[in-house]
């Protein structure tokens, strides 16, 4: 009787660690599921801070501003600029009110540093900040799941080590030391007001409100819906380790000005618009910066429904559904313009449109770059080229098609000159003014001639329409001539030797002195170029190391 037991015993512990392993990875999300949810309250009204019933006559030269930054939405993904997954009329109706600027290049490939040279006009070798945080615990996860995928691709790396000794999430962010386009304009005058995801830290001197924001609805994680919420159509990535945490972990959250977290209104998109739309209303009589930072595109792919089947019969679902989330971003543009009209404020308002960096593999969309090589995650064109556009009534001319290359870093000395305000003077700015380009000028002066970009050992420089890639990590060095070869073909980089020594020598000067980082990469991915991480790699393909 006791043998029998004791054999069905060790049986069901044998049968029990077999599952187990199987089921490892999906252990693994689910503990990580349950740590991270947190009690969140109903929904909160919001009570915008009204400003004064009539116009300030002091103070009717400002302009207001409005940002409006997408979240992974590529060059493609806006008809305007060529994309076809759907018209983008909207997004097409503001760009053709001022300027289009048909290079425009985010700072950075990935989320939280390219938010950081935008806000602050300074890149990663002057802040330290070239990677994107996530949440704790989140890459040992990512790369177990990753590396037990057969997709062909070199195994992606993780380092305890660095995860252990870097800041924890909260805590990895833009230090208060920074200066960021608010905290200028609120010295000048302006209400300063930002709605949506914010990635530059969660610590008290982090935050929106501390980082010059006197107002800040922040978007707390990263449902669009509650997943079995009726009106919610999503589309999961099996084949992603980020898609498949991003799932188990994110919640339907947001707070204000840093409280409880509570329930957004709604599809999180059309919520962050109708907030805006009533921040516009409460600050029409004075001058006031909206940073608008959208969520949308980004993973997880959840759409409404309403939008899902306004864009037809697209295949596979996930673009579908995947279409059906830029309509939504569009729409937001509308409803902000018609408010901006409304309160007859639109001709005394600059808006600015772009994304933070190109489309990502992980949602396994084909062609999402395209005709662009790359995606989020690389410094390919696909993962920097982004929509860029500035409108500005009765200053900037209507249709102004602009060709010379712009960046994310050149936005924070562009919006405090629109402004009349200073610059500090205290620190390095890497960006450029880019009002003369509006006002008839051919071309910008940069130090060094240059853009440059980087995340650890990954270091890129694009100079007068040459570009540099140095990928140690894959022991690959790209060189292309955008001039004739703008979607980065043909590599140059064993047949013009004179200018690759040119340019090392650029790349060599500008990183002499970089800050430390501030937090070390725990995982190096590889990333394929032309294909998304729904298809198999194969021999031959290229792809570079990601460091983050």
């Amino acid at each position: 009787m006791w043998k029998k037991i004791a054999l069905y015993s060790v049986a069901l512990i044998v049968l029990s660690a077999a599952l187990l392993w199987t089921f490892r990875f999906d252990v693994l999300v689910t503990l990580a599921s349950k740590k991270s949810k947190k009690p969140v309250a109903e929904n909160q009204e919001i009570n915008w801070q009204k400003g004064p019933e009539q116009k300030d006559s002091t103070k009717t030269d400002l302009p207001n501003i409005v940002l409006i930054l997408a979240d992974d939405m590529g060059i493609n993904d806006v008809s305007t600029f060529g994309g076809g997954m759907i018209e983008t009329p909207n997004i097409d109706k503001l760009a053709a009110k001022g300027a289009l600027f048909t290079n425009g290049y985010s700072g950075h490939a990935n989320c939280a540093p390219s938010r950081a040279a935008l806000l602050t006009g300074r890149d990663a070798t002057r802040t330290g900040y070239d990677t994107t945080p996530i949440p704790d615990g989140m890459s040992r996860i990512i790369a177990a799941i990753e590396n037990n995928e057969d997709n062909g691709r070199p195994e992606m790396s993780y380092s305890a080590e660095a995860d252990a000794t870097n800041p924890t999430y909260d805590n990895r962010g833009l230090p208060g030391s920074e200066i960021l386009i608010p905290e200028i304009l609120k010295e000048s005058g302006y209400h300063t007001m930002h709605i949506g995801k914010w990635h530059l830290g969660r610590s008290p001197e982090m935050m929106p409100n501390a980082q010059g924001f006197d107002e800040s609805l922040m978007m707390d994680s990263g449902l669009y819906l509650p997943v079995d919420h009726p009106e919610s159509v999503n589309a999961p990535v099996e084949s992603s380790g980020l898609d498949r945490f991003i799932w188990a972990t994110m919640r339907y959250s947001v707070n204000w000005n840093g409280g409880e977290i509570f329930k957004p209104n709604g599809y999180l998109t059309d919520y962050f618009t109708e907030e805006a739309e009533k921040a516009i209303e409460a600050n029409a009589n004075r001058p006031f910066f909206l940073y608008l930072a959208h969520w949308g595109p980004h993973n997880p792919v959840q759409a409404k429904r309403a939008d899902y089947e306004a864009v037809g019969d697209i295949q596979p679902h996930n673009k579908r559904v995947y279409a059906a989330m830029l309509r939504s971003i569009d729409r937001s543009v509308e409803r902000v313009m018609a408010k901006l009209e409304k309160q007859g404020i639109a001709d005394n308002t600059i808006v600015i449109l772009s994304s933070d960096n190109g489309g990502a593999d992980y949602v396994a969309i084909n062609d999402l770059n395209k005709p662009y090589r790359g995606w989020k995650n690389t410094f390919f064109e696909g993962g920097i080229r982004v929509p860029f556009s500035v409108t500005w009534p009765n200053v900037i001319d209507e249709s102004t098609v602009i060709e010379e290359p712009v960046n994310h870093i050149d936005l924070m000395p562009t919006i405090i000159n629109m402004a009349n305000a200073d610059l500090p003077q205290d620190r390095e700015i890497d960006g450029v003014d880019i009002a003369p380009l509006w006002q008839g000028q051919p071309e910008l002066e940069r130090p060094q001639n240059a853009m440059f970009w980087f995340t650890g050992d990954y270091r890129v420089v694009q100079s007068k329409g040459w570009k540099l890639q140095q990928n140690p990590k894959s022991g690959q060095t790209f060189l292309h001539n955008l001039n004739v070869d703008p979607t980065e073909q043909k590599n140059l980089a064993d047949s013009e030797s004179a200018k690759l020594a040119e340019l090392t020598k650029l790349i060599d000067a500008h990183f002499a002195n970089s800050v430390d980082v501030i937090g070390e990469s725990t995982i190096a991915a590889p990333i394929t170029i032309d294909k998304h991480l729904g298809e198999r790699m194969t021999e031959g393909d290229t792809y570079v190391i990601w460091n983050n």
